[in-house]
């Protein structure tokens, strides 16, 4: 209906726009640690040759980074055009997971990292992502564990829904992949501190947005600040990845907060 204007976007992916173009959140997206901790784990579970990988919503912060065969796809056009100014080599393709616009058997490795929870019909993506891989193909998925565990932080960065394995495992076959592997990447210690740090940013970007006038005059004053904090930050979330990767590695799979699945291509 070529006169009908599109819905206006709901609150939750307009905050995730406001992220976005952020300076602060921006600067210090890639330094945190539960992102070090999943592109680690990705990294070192990648097998195989990889032609052609595919990384859904990889937002600013992709998991994969300084390789040409690689294609970025991301349904906020904001996200990529930030993500391509940071120099990052790739491809970038503004997309929907649930209609990925790539022929089938087109691709030998996908990522979907944190990304499967927020999309309402999840189904959908992960048969999308079934059909994208080769015969020989990979996937890697990343997803928040355990319902139990969902809280005020999950409702606020716009979770639909955590996974227990079993449901995973059969919503993966269902789509026309095969669970190689499993593995743990955080435990605990990440749900106590997503927790606190949402609440805390929350309340720290209401503010902002509050007093948005006086920051602009002090922008000198708040450049100066990033200056010092920022290093700070960054070294600071590398040892709190050692200890969340210990705590991980401790605790039993049954209290992962954050799980990794491997998964591979039935073959028809």
């Amino acid at each position: 209906m070529g006169g009908t204007e599109p819905a206006p976007r709901p609150p939750s992916e307009r905050r995730f726009e406001e992220f976005f173009v952020e300076d602060s959140y921006v600067a210090l997206k890639n330094y945190l640690y539960n992102y070090l901790e999943r592109k680690r784990a990705i990294n070192r579970a990648l097998d195989g040759e990889v032609t052609l990988l595919l990384e859904v919503g990889s937002g600013l912060s992709p998991i994969v980074t300084g390789r040409d065969n690689v294609i970025y796809s991301e349904l906020s056009f904001t996200a990529l055009r930030t993500l391509k100014g940071l120099d990052t080599k790739g491809h970038y393709v503004v997309a929907d997971g649930t209609r990925l616009p790539f022929a089938s058997s087109s691709l030998s490795h996908v990522i979907c990292s944190e990304v499967l929870e927020h999309i309402e019909n999840d189904q959908a993506a992960m048969s999308e992502l079934a059909r994208v891989l080769n015969r020989k193909g990979r996937a890697y998925i990343t997803v928040p564990h355990r319902m139990f565990y969902f809280a005020a932080d999950d409702r606020y960065v716009h979770h639909f829904r955590r996974y227990e394995i079993a449901e995973m495992t059969d919503k993966l076959r269902e789509a026309g992949l095969r669970v190689h592997s499993i593995r743990k990447v955080l435990g605990p210690l990440e749900k106590i501190t997503m927790f606190t740090v949402v609440m805390l940013f929350s309340a720290l970007h209401n503010l902002s947005r509050s007093s948005g006038a006086r920051q602009s005059r002090s922008s000198a004053v708040g450049a100066a600040v990033r200056a010092v904090v920022h290093p700070i930050f960054k070294w600071a979330h590398r040892g709190y990845a050692v200890l969340a990767r210990l705590d991980a590695w401790v605790m039993p799979r049954s209290l992962a907060t954050v799980i990794l699945f491997e998964a591979l291509k039935e073959e028809d």
